[in-house]
């Protein structure tokens, strides 16, 4: 039997790690620039929040490069990743000049960035922006979605991995 015992918070990594025991689905959320390029970034801080109404939340650092075009915008896209979407999880994640050079992607009927291939869709207008420390809570209500029978992609103790199989 394993008894965990709780010692004090002493730093960020310590705490990060005991995060990383509880996997999430990874997912690129996306908007549009002031001048109407597509932007994104990848996010794991996704949650569901209520089914009436729909609604969904996600956060962003406040470092990021991408805050000012969320801030500006009163909508964004939720894509959700397939499990075989490592490349492209990892293109978003990481500082690059222009991250949709060469991906595969539409614009909703919304104009929102829809990447392709991926697990599912949430498309949403910003409910109301929350301060959460380092970062801003984003919350969406939904206004439309669709899904894939792709198998989504988990990440978990920092690393992306594949969901279990259904029996």
């Amino acid at each position: 039997m394993t008894v965990l015992i709780p010692q004090p918070l002493t730093g960020s990594r310590a705490f990060r790690t005991t995060l990383g025991c509880f996997p999430t689905g990874v997912a690129i959320v996306t908007t549009l620039s002031e001048d109407g390029a597509p932007v994104g970034l990848t996010i794991s801080s996704f949650n569901s929040v209520s089914l009436d109404p729909p609604l969904v939340l996600w956060s962003l650092a406040r470092s990021s490069e991408c805050l000012d075009d969320f801030q500006a915008r009163r909508g964004f896209a939720i894509n959700i990743l397939s499990a075989d979407q490592t490349e492209l999880c990892n293109r978003f994640a990481s500082a690059h000049d222009d991250r949709f050079q060469g991906v595969s992607w539409t614009a909703s009927t919304y104009g929102l960035p829809v990447l392709n291939d991926i697990a599912a869709l949430l498309i949403c207008e910003t409910h109301a922006v929350h301060d959460g420390g380092d970062h801003e809570i984003y919350l969406g209500k939904v206004i439309s979605h669709a899904h894939s029978k792709n198998a989504p992609m988990v990440y978990a103790n920092g690393a992306i991995t594949r969901p279990a199989e259904k029996p």
